[in-house]
């Protein structure tokens, strides 16, 4: 297993140029943040968060020759589980199969082995991950959650208004 400090990167090549990496420092936050904020799971997320995010997560960028076109973050211990989540490929870049190569190059990367549950959450992307065996859950009974999805929003009001005080 490769721990977090060690500097060889994770990279996957594709024959037309594409490089998918799990390089932290090579991850454009400015797309990632422009991406994400306007996303239907995470609207209006502050960049901070997204930065710390990444720091806390193992990430993958996909790029061409001009730069960053995807990204997927897996929050994950190495060893038994692993949360995939900010799935994108910009949309000028989309219906090229990059999603599902980055997906493949994402499961086969050396610290997402061997785990016991890797789970992910989606509205309408259900086809693309059934591909990788990510199926509804077995015991949906079993899990539960704390979901909080106006955080972003309240706390950009709630710091506001502590600014005018």
């Amino acid at each position: 297993m490769r721990t977090h400090t060690e500097v060889i990167p994770y990279e996957v090549h594709r024959d037309d140029g594409f490089v998918a990496s799990d390089d932290l420092a090579r991850i454009d936050l400015d797309v990632v943040h422009g991406y994400l904020s306007r996303s239907y799971w995470s609207a209006g997320i502050p960049r901070e968060t997204v930065e710390r995010a990444a720091r806390n997560s193992l990430v993958f960028g996909l790029y061409s020759s001009g730069g960053q076109v995807g990204y997927a973050r897996v929050v994950t211990d190495r060893a038994s589980f692993a949360y995939l989540c900010d799935v994108f490929v910009l949309e000028s870049y989309q219906g090229r199969g990059l999603g599902q190569w980055m997906m493949e190059a994402l499961l086969e990367h050396p610290d997402l082995q061997g785990l016991r549950r890797f789970l992910l959450a989606t509205r309408d992307a259900h086809s693309l991950y059934a591909r990788y065996g990510f199926q509804p859950l077995g015991s949906p009974a079993s899990f539960m959650e704390r979901h909080d999805p106006d955080v972003y929003v309240r706390n950009r009001e709630e710091g506001a208004k502590g600014k005018t005080r």
